[in-house]
């Protein structure tokens, strides 16, 4: 599982930080975090989650601890399924995911970056891995990263949601009324859909008292 049987020593770390793009300083402040939710221990699992408090009313809160859990989100080649448990090493690649990039990247650098975190936020709400999510899973993404800006309310994002998503099926499948049951997004109409948002610097959560990033509350 990758995991840690002792605090890193710098060898390690760098290695974990070419990985994850995560300092040395803030490697260390999560691997307390680690050792914090395990007991001490050298893996997570589901339930150790439990004790966050900033996750306890968060309407996700299930797609995120699952997040950690999910093999496609651990950057190897085998990630296909889910894991009953995690080590700090799969733990600090997850929570890669959810920091904003670097000012110094250019563009194609930042273009990777935000199609990783793309892919990341897609498989959250694709909890079957069938490759595609359906329209209230795309709903509430737009959602909250509307709402999270504060300009715009609930039934506001919600409309701005339901006519992106009616554009690219016109497209794809034809005339589509409002209400209608669309189950077939895939990342490509995922991606095409999300393209005028930046959505880096929205995607943050609290996580053990430190700020890092997801499109949710």
């Amino acid at each position: 599982m990758g995991s840690l049987h002792s605090l890193p020593d710098e060898p390690q770390y760098v290695g974990l930080a070419e990985k994850t793009g995560f300092s040395f300083e803030q490697i260390g402040i999560l691997h307390k975090r680690f050792k914090q939710l395990s007991n001490n221990g050298e893996t997570l699992r589901r339930e150790d989650f439990n004790t966050i408090p900033d996750l306890l009313c968060n309407p996700i809160r299930s797609q995120i601890i699952e997040a950690f859990f999910d093999r496609r989100n651990f950057r190897q080649t085998d990630g296909v399924g889910t894991v009953h448990e995690i080590g700090f090493g799969e733990f600090l690649v997850v929570m890669s995911h959810f920091r904003p990039p670097s000012i110094r990247l250019d563009d194609e650098q930042k273009e990777v970056i935000r199609m990783e975190k793309l892919r990341f936020l897609f498989n959250m709400h694709d909890t079957d891995n069938d490759g595609t999510i359906t329209l209230e899973e795309y709903r509430h993404v737009v959602e909250e990263l509307l709402s999270r800006s504060g300009a715009l309310g609930k039934e506001t994002a919600k409309g701005i949601a339901d006519a992106a998503m009616l554009e690219v099926a016109s497209i794809s499948m034809g005339h589509m009324e409002p209400d209608e049951f669309y189950e077939g997004i895939t990342f490509e109409h995922f991606n095409k859909l999300l393209k005028e948002f930046e959505i880096e610097s929205r995607m943050n959560i609290r996580f053990m008292n430190m700020d890092t990033t997801t499109l949710c509350k």
